[in-house]
């Protein structure tokens, strides 16, 4: 298996616990970081501005994505020309859809011939990419993300949609795909394998990077221990 340092592949970090964020800041193989509205209400954020001049002025020089959060496009591009102005390392993300299905293909269109970086997100669909890939252009630094965890999670291989869309985004160099939603540490060297440029790996998942390489004999022999000190910590008895 490839080691990390072998991988072409940039890793972001997911999340919006501050601690664990600055914590990864240190890892020499986080080169990114997004988050969005669900983490940041998970992890009690109610001051979202706050919240993320927080980071930012802890973390000036790697690509961080906000998301914005509304459902009417008018006020999504006003809280996206909002977002923007937070920092040169800012990419702002825009949901493929509304809650309503309706494409956000022109506004993405308008944002990325305003200049405005941006991450497109939610995609799940062939159809997705190459409608929001078209609308991006070369006009921006862009990420499209493509949820491939979630497809997964839907009995669908995502590897070939993922290779795919690759090729599909292939004419715009300044645009780059993200393996979003990831389940496991394996899916890091998925990516890789299929020439995705970036995947966003939450924190708990990261947690698991000491592993890859790691001898399975000993690893097995981890697992036979946890299991004994286990039972014998809930005093088992037959």
């Amino acid at each position: 298996m490839a080691a990390l340092d072998d991988l072409k592949v940039k890793i972001f970090a997911d999340g919006a616990d501050l601690e664990g964020i600055l914590a990864l800041y240190k890892n020499k193989y986080i080169t990114g970081f997004t988050t969005n509205p669900t983490l940041m209400n998970k992890s009690g954020i109610r001051d979202y501005e706050g919240f993320a001049r927080q980071v930012l002025e802890r973390i000036p020089d790697r690509p961080f994505s906000f998301e914005v959060f509304s459902d009417e496009f008018d006020e999504m591009e006003r809280q996206a020309l909002k977002i923007a102005k937070w920092g040169r390392n800012v990419y702002v993300k825009i949901p493929v859809t509304n809650t309503r299905r309706e494409s956000s293909a022109d506004l993405v269109r308008r944002l990325a011939e305003s200049g405005v970086q941006l991450n497109v997100t939610a995609l799940m669909t062939l159809e997705q990419v190459g409608e929001m890939s078209a609308a991006l252009g070369n006009h921006v630094p862009s990420y499209i993300s493509v949820f491939a965890g979630r497809v997964a999670d839907t009995g669908r291989d995502p590897m070939p949609l993922m290779k795919r869309a690759v090729e599909i985004m292939s004419p715009y160099p300044r645009q780059e795909l993200i393996w979003a939603s990831p389940r496991e540490l394996l899916n890091i060297f998925q990516a890789d394998e299929v020439g995705c440029h970036i995947i966003t790996v939450t924190h708990d998942v990261l947690k698991k990077l000491a592993l890859v390489g790691k001898p399975l004999d000993e690893y097995s022999l981890d697992t036979v221990r946890m299991f004994y000190d286990d039972a014998q910590s809930a005093g088992f008895a037959l």
